[in-house]
């Protein structure tokens, strides 16, 4: 039996990581680097990318675009068809803000095409890539509000989160045959570019009186959770959603 280290490590693995520019996305791509992986970032913002790719060195590539374009997620499929692909993160997201009845129909349908759309192509893009994989892990990061509904006005938010937990779910029922694993990540708040960095001070005290441990998360532990699901370590999960939120949905 191999050593607990061993089965955390992704050395040789190849991983795409959407949403790469900023926030969790960003992250991941560092964690995922960090295990061992050589890892293809993708976002809009072309020279963020270059920023992490500069700092992480050659085991990180970056593939500038739009993950709403059609064309962009099939040059992303095209350039790793040759290399293969292990481990496929759709961390890609946006969030609406005010009542749905304030927003227009353009409104909702960009976040729909970010956070459902783009994820449903990718996996539906990469599948035979992950099915030729010894390993292969999906990793879509859904929301606490894929699991709950959130009392300020985001339904288009909610709607494609609660849609991703569900593919999830479907997609480790279709694939598990071919031993593609299919998981989500449910994250609570944490300090990025969508939740304002956790810098409004209400803000922050209204999550600590919410959450069970009284506190708000730091980037970091999201890691572990973020690791295991793409890892061997997560070998026998699949279909599960994985909530990272301090207690927030448990009551």
């Amino acid at each position: 039996m191999s050593g607990p280290p061993s089965r955390w490590l992704l050395d040789g693995r190849i991983a795409l990581v959407t949403g790469a520019s900023a926030g969790l996305g960003e992250r991941f791509v560092r964690v995922l680097h960090a295990a061992g992986a050589h890892v293809v970032a993708t976002a809009r913002r072309g020279p963020l990318l270059d920023q992490l790719a500069s700092e992480l060195g050659p085991r990180v590539e970056v593939l500038p675009g739009d993950i709403t374009d059609r064309g962009h997620r099939e040059m992303l499929i095209e350039h790793l068809r040759t290399r293969g692909l292990d481990i496929l993160i759709n961390s890609a997201g946006i969030c609406d803000d005010g009542p749905i009845e304030e927003q227009t129909l353009e409104d909702l349908l960009r976040i729909i095409d970010v956070n459902l759309i783009s994820v449903v192509d990718m996996c539906r893009l990469s599948a035979p890539l992950l099915r030729s994989s010894e390993a292969a892990s999906v990793v879509n990061v859904a929301s606490i509000y894929g699991v709950v509904a959130s009392r300020g006005p985001m339904a288009a938010y909610n709607a494609t989160k609660g849609a991703v937990v569900n593919l999830t779910r479907h997609l480790a029922a279709q694939w598990g045959a071919h031993g593609v694993r299919v998981n989500a990540l449910a994250p609570g708040y944490f300090p990025t570019e969508l939740t304002g960095y956790l810098t409004d001070r209400e803000f922050e005290q209204s999550i600590c009186e919410r959450t069970l441990l009284s506190r708000t998360p730091t980037l970091d532990e999201i890691d572990g959770p973020l690791l295991f699901l793409a890892s061997p370590t997560s070998s026998y999960m699949t279909g599960q959603v994985l909530v990272i939120d301090g207690g927030w949905t448990a009551i």
